[in-house]
């Protein structure tokens, strides 16, 4: 239908119920001569009397009636329909689907979406644990939780998390008769604990800085896993030294089950953003999360 065909009818819609030019022209804001005009040219395409006017009053004719009787309720639905996807652009409800990583989600992620949800009860929030940097377009997520230097092109980014510093550590059962090492090059002689996060990359190197130089070391040993939470178990259980972020390793460090080597030698993992596609609109229930994750956060 062509769109000046669709607001013609709507204009004898808004003509045949109220029973006047006058008023009619008021609720749509128009002049009563454009209103007229309008009319007058639906009938002369329909070939049909819309109207009776007199000096007094205005009536649908019996093509008029018909009109309005099968085509008016139409209209009221497709406007009534508008009006709800108005709403649901404005309402903070939905279903978001977040790709992140275990580490990400338990520290930086759920912590400060937990309480603020309570709130918002009509947000259906759906969590896939994947270190593995799944594809956020192609698996239809929403958002994903992503370090800094792996937000892709043509993604928009939310900073949620300052960049993580990390420590080589290990249990004392573990160093007890071994010679720490003291230089990147000592870990050649010892048993490292591995991370790998997809099975289309290769093993996490280790980060290090020595001085101004930054160092990415690929180390050896018995142990890989695609989580930072096992490596962490193994390393407490002496199997060896692992590199772990020290927000995860500090409570272990005070308590003595842990140490600290190569000391001398700390560097930082980059920190993580909320990514999602930069074309789309972000509907407020994703912007209400990007907003609550947000760091630093609003004071």
């Amino acid at each position: 239908m062509p769109g000046e065909e669709f607001r013609d009818i709507v204009a004898f819609i808004r003509v045949a119920e109220a029973r006047s030019f006058t008023r009619a022209a008021a609720q749509l804001g128009v002049s009563q001569s454009a209103l007229s005009h309008a009319i007058r040219g639906l009938e002369a395409r329909l070939g049909l009397r819309l109207l009776t006017r007199t000096t007094r009053s205005v009536s649908p004719t019996e093509a008029g009636e018909r009109l309005l009787e099968h085509v008016a309720p139409r209209f009221d639905a497709i406007a009534a329909e508008l009006a709800s996807l108005r709403e649901l652009s404005s309402k903070i409800a939905g279903t978001v689907r977040i790709t992140t990583s275990d580490f990400a989600c338990n520290v930086f992620v759920w912590p400060r979406l937990s309480q603020t949800l309570l709130s918002y009860p009509d947000i259906r929030l759906e969590i896939n644990w994947d270190s593995a940097l799944t594809d956020i377009v192609s698996e239809r997520f929403d958002a994903g939780i992503r370090p800094g230097d792996r937000v892709g092109k043509n993604m928009a980014s939310v900073r949620i998390s300052p960049d993580l510093p990390v420590s080589i550590v290990a249990a004392p059962a573990y160093l007890q008769g071994k010679v720490p090492p003291l230089t990147p090059d000592d870990l050649a002689q010892h048993a490292c604990i591995n991370t790998r996060f997809s099975m289309q990359g290769g093993i996490n190197a280790w980060p290090l800085q020595q001085g101004e130089k930054r160092l990415a070391l690929r180390v050896e040993g018995p142990l890989i896993f695609n989580s930072v939470y096992p490596a962490l178990d193994a390393a407490l259980a002496g199997y060896g030294l692992a590199c772990l972020p020290d927000l995860l390793v500090q409570p272990h460090l005070d308590a003595g089950r842990l140490q600290k080597v190569l000391a001398g030698y700390g560097a930082s993992l980059p920190g993580f953003h909320l990514c999602y596609p930069g074309e789309r609109q972000l509907l407020p229930a994703l912007s209400l999360i990007a907003e609550t994750l947000r760091y630093p956060a609003a004071s």
